[in-house]
């Protein structure tokens, strides 16, 4: 039996050196750290929708309560049927997770392991560094082109044992977005072998002359994976449903790793209903729209440089990060630093209400001036 103080090394060299994930700070958390009033807390840190769900999802959710002593659906009947209506693809085709994160996760799962490697840009989404170095895969980090993916650079960068390609468009934490002409040359140009995976989060927040049929490329691309999201535009972050759309051989590798009820039965029924409450989803889109152009404004009149954003965020340059982070939580506003993702000197804040965001302008003029 081994010593206690060798308990942590029984776990692979790989697993031990993960740095884990760091969330946006929870209200709760921070009402106890500085004895703040929860009620005058914002929280602009983790990419939520502020307009809460919609109706028909309210709805679906109460429904579905009285049933809670009981699995849910395994397979996930309803929202895959649902899916597959919507976007003209075959049931076999869709794998559902808990989350998008869930689904990055079993991709990595089923496809990585020690001697692969994984290719992903520089500032992309943590969660692709960490399922690769989960698997024991090495990591090809490719440098970043105006802070956002510079896919000719990722395509040449694939190596004989690369075996997954992640892209994020948009992108988390910086809201860069690539041309779609770009991403589909980057399926040319990448070998069968290697999964390329779209992660698409933010997808119905895209302005209408950026947005593009991706799943209209799984017919002649079967190694092309397309991530989703009901976490963000249609306000389920809570209850964790996401979905890839893929060939349906790999839906079917995915599925031998997935756990049996990856999915509860309420995010299952919250999302059927949220996938048909288009009228929110357009509500939704609006507000970002007028919440980031009120944000970009204002971070302007500071005298502030951001990225521009394709998503529910704006990510401004500050200068000393980690300090003006300190000062808006004394303020009861919470950011997300992103110096983890090697970008010490900015601070990413999600789209609120309208009387949020005007909140977290006021305070941040105030800590620039302390």
């Amino acid at each position: 039996m081994p010593k206690l103080s060798d308990l942590g090394t029984l776990a692979p060299e790989y697993v031990r050196s993960i740095a884990p994930y760091q969330p946006g700070k929870p209200i709760s958390e921070l009402v106890r750290e500085l004895g703040l009033d929860e009620a005058s807390v914002v929280k602009l840190a983790s990419n939520e929708n502020p307009l809460g769900i919609g109706p028909r999802t309210r709805a679906a959710i109460d429904a579905a309560l009285g049933e809670i002593c009981r699995y849910p659906d395994g397979n996930g009947f309803a929202l895959k049927a649902a899916l597959a209506a919507r976007f003209g693809v075959d049931m076999s085709a869709i794998v559902l997770g808990n989350g998008s994160n869930d689904v990055l996760e079993l991709v990595s799962l089923a496809f990585l392991g020690p001697e692969t490697s994984a290719v992903y840009s520089q500032h992309a989404f943590a969660v692709y560094p960490l399922a690769t170095q989960a698997r024991g895969a090495r990591s090809i980090v490719v440098p970043a082109k105006d802070f956002g993916h510079d896919l000719a650079a990722m395509a040449r960068a694939v190596a004989q044992d690369t075996r997954v390609l992640w892209i994020a468009n948009p992108n988390n934490p910086t809201g860069t977005f690539a041309p779609p002409a770009e991403v589909e040359a980057l399926l040319h140009a990448v070998p069968q072998r290697v999964l390329v995976v779209l992660d698409e989060a933010y997808n119905e927040y895209l302005p209408l002359e950026a947005k593009y049929d991706s799943l209209k490329w799984l017919k002649r691309h079967a190694n092309l994976v397309v991530l989703r999201t009901f976490s963000k535009a249609y306000g389920l972050a809570g209850l964790r449903v996401g979905y890839g759309l893929m060939h349906p051989m790999l839906a079917d590798i995915m599925n031998r790793v997935r756990q049996p009820f990856n999915v509860n039965s309420l995010a299952l029924a919250a999302a059927t209903a949220a996938l048909d409450d288009m009228e929110f989803v357009a509500r939704s889109y609006a507000e970002n729209l007028k919440g980031l152009r009120q944000i970009g404004e204002g971070v302007e009149a500071l005298g502030l440089d951001a990225i521009p954003s394709f998503g529910n965020f704006l990510t401004v340059r500050v200068g000393r990060a980690a300090e003006i982070y300190k000062r808006l939580l004394k303020r009861g506003v919470i950011v997300r630093p992103v110096a983890g993702y090697g970008l010490p000197e900015h601070l990413r804040v999600t789209v609120g209400t309208a009387d949020e965001n005007a909140r977290f302008l006021s305070a941040l003029a105030a800590c620039l001036k302390e």
